[in-house]
């Protein structure tokens, strides 16, 4: 494998924590697919922005894939404590190609659940972010 170089350090947005890395787009999203892996998670759809756009629209967009990314455990113990909360689920990460370099960017989970106002998921919440906080690093 590579040796990454982060161009920037891991930002915080307003809703997710991004970082860019000095790899080609295929390799920054086979090493993402292997950090959610390894970090615990299953992912359960992609979705290649680029083509559909392309068949949809016509449109041409760069490379730019949404991982529907779930941790099974903690799925299941927010579901016991917000049956609804699938409405919310799953955790995406995305990976898409910017300036030459790619940007690997998972959700804040803990703003995501705030919609719900359930205090008892604060919690899990946070165990998510510092859980995809790890992928994010790792890539």
């Amino acid at each position: 494998m590579t040796e990454t170089t982060a161009l920037s350090t891991e930002t915080q947005r307003a809703y997710g924590i991004h970082r860019t890395v000095n790899l080609p787009y295929d390799e920054a999203l086979t090493r993402t697919r292997q950090a959610l892996q390894q970090g615990g998670f299953g992912v359960l759809f992609e979705i290649d922005m680029q083509a559909k756009l392309k068949e949809k629209l016509g449109v041409d967009l760069p490379p730019y894939m949404i991982l529907g990314a779930c941790n099974p455990p903690m799925a299941y113990q927010t579901l016991q404590e917000e049956i609804d909360i699938g409405l919310l689920l799953p955790c995406n990460v995305i990976v898409y190609e910017k300036g030459g370099h790619s940007v690997v960017a998972a959700i804040d989970a803990a703003k995501m659940m705030s919609v719900v106002g359930n205090p008892k998921l604060e919690a899990n919440a946070q165990q998510i972010n510092e859980m995809l906080r790890r992928v994010v690093e790792s890539v």
